[in-house]
């Protein structure tokens, strides 16, 4: 049995660290329904687990932009919809330019390389601590810690001069905003690739030891759009993701003191904290989509051919057909098997990094800050449900 929606994409959360409800009753009654997307179409909604990983890992499903019916309205109440990929952009491409591009990057986040690079983020979350005790008894978490250790970070591995992130750090948060028009969102995302392509044009005179330098001098013979291309999605996935994973996810486990003590009586459940407050929060609001370029019966269901199919991981990280208990956040469980990287081909790239960001950034913070507490009432910490990644805007903490 299957329903339609006729208002959308359900948005409205009951508390800060669900998704929507409606989302929870939908997947009860089906894991998929009909849903229509603000252009008219009639695509599907996807809420199961098995489902959305069976739609991910399925080669019949694109996840080109062009193809897709768009999901968001914008703040001018246009629905923004893609035009093709431009050069460098894998994200939104299939095989064989996807894996063309993807590979070129995949050396550059193996778990080894990743790992090797531990003792400096290490060395960087603790010069922000030391930076927020030496300011005082209180700061804004997202302002102090949050937002600069993945921005820094991502920085050093591009070759991104810390000291402009000013100019990518803005158009990245106006292209994200929902209440920006698509027009304008769509010129941001343009500003933040002319500042890497003039960045890639410098680094073709002045290499470095960071990955634009490693792909300039792949042999793959790349123009500058390429690559401009690729280090756009890198940098916005790298810092925005992460960034709202650390200040959410701190609220998360200042909110559930019996989580977070658990952690400090253990800190080897650092690696589960890490997995379950992914699996618990499921930063990205609308998910991701595809569409079919065939007719694919999934569940039971037909989906024809050109018909476009929204993903919600919030719903699939919290389907009781995975996930014991999957509203409870438990730091001992093993939330392995989450969505929030994606499944398949198109799995994100950078997970690895992400995961010793903030492993390294809650253990440290909480090590060195362990009476940290909230310095407003949860009620009145501004959320970002008027952004495509969730999180929080800003976060007021104290200690002494």
């Amino acid at each position: 049995m299957t329903g339609t929606i006729s208002t959308g994409l359900p948005m409205t959360r009951d508390n800060p660290f669900d998704p929507p409800t409606e989302l929870r009753e939908l997947r009860e009654e089906s894991p998929i329904n009909r849903l229509q997307f603000p252009d008219g179409h009639l695509g599907w909604l996807i809420t199961g687990h098995e489902l959305t990983r069976e739609v991910m890992a399925d080669r019949r499903f694109s996840s080109r932009a062009e193809l897709h019916h768009p999901l968001i309205v914008r703040g001018d109440g246009q629905p923004l919809r893609r035009p093709a990929a431009s050069p460098g952009m894998f994200i939104s491409m299939d095989a064989p330019d996807h894996t063309r591009y993807r590979k070129l990057l995949t050396g550059q986040f193996t778990v080894r390389r990743m790992n090797l690079l531990s003792a400096h983020i290490g060395e960087i979350v603790l010069d922000h601590v030391k930076a927020m005790r030496d300011g005082g008894t209180s700061a804004d978490l997202v302002e102090a810690f949050a937002l600069p250790i993945p921005s820094l970070v991502i920085c050093e591995l591009l070759g991104v001069p810390y000291d402009e992130r000013h100019v990518f750090q803005e158009d990245t948060a106006k292209a994200l905003r929902l209440d920006t028009s698509a027009e304008d969102a769509l010129a941001a995302f343009e500003r933040i690739k002319d500042f890497i392509r003039d960045l890639v044009r410098r680094k073709r005179t002045t290499p470095g030891d960071d990955i634009i330098s490693g792909l300039i001098a792949s042999g793959e013979d790349l123009g500058d759009e390429e690559i401009a291309g690729m280090g756009v999605l890198l940098l916005v996935a790298g810092h925005e993701t992460t960034a709202n994973m650390l200040g959410l996810g701190t609220l998360t486990l200042l909110s559930n003191p019996d989580q977070l003590a658990a952690l400090k009586a253990d800190p080897s459940l650092i690696d589960n904290t890490v997995e379950e407050l992914l699996r618990y929060l499921s930063i990205l609001q609308f998910g991701t989509i595809r569409t079919a370029l065939e007719d694919v019966e999934v569940g039971g269901v037909l989906i024809k051919e050109g018909e476009t199919v929204s993903l919600s991981l919030a719903a699939a990280n919290r389907d009781p057909e995975r996930f014991d208990r999957p509203e409870e956040l438990d730091v001992t469980r093993s939330a392995s098997g989450h969505m929030s990287f994606g499944h398949g081909v198109h799995q994100c790239l950078g997970q690895q990094l992400a995961r010793i960001e903030m492993r390294i950034g809650f253990a440290t913070l909480f090590r060195e800050f362990p009476n940290l507490r909230l310095a407003v009432p949860v009620e009145e910490v501004p959320l970002r449900t008027d952004m495509a990644i969730y999180g929080v805007h800003a976060l007021p903490v104290e200690w002494s």
